[in-house]
């Protein structure tokens, strides 16, 4: 079966001179969670309340979908296969991540 990995990061690292958006997420994270990608649509858990971004990293092609109650169509962010994939996430908003396969 397929999987979606999801880990959760309250903050990225602080580069040379102290600048900030290097993009580079700083460890450990504060959560990681995995959804089964399947060709109906399938939500993670509620990401953690400090979340401000999060990693995805898929074994199969997938589409994604970000809110508080998500629902992933092959028309939404496509996922390539083994490829890493960073979004920024509301904080404290309860959001989750749907996926769907897609080819």
């Amino acid at each position: 079966m397929a999987t979606l990995y999801i880990t959760e990061y309250a903050e990225t690292q602080i580069g040379p001179g102290g600048k900030v958006g290097t993009g580079i997420p700083m460890e450990p994270p504060l959560a990681e969670q995995t959804v089964a990608i399947a060709t109906t649509s399938n939500a993670s858990a509620a990401f953690n309340s400090g979340t401000r971004f999060v990693r995805l990293q898929a074994d199969a092609v997938c589409s994604v979908s970000f809110e508080t109650a998500p629902t992933a169509t092959t028309t939404k962010d496509r996922v390539a296969t083994n490829t890493e994939l960073l979004r920024g996430v509301p904080l404290g908003q309860s959001f989750k991540v749907a996926v769907i396969s897609n080819s």
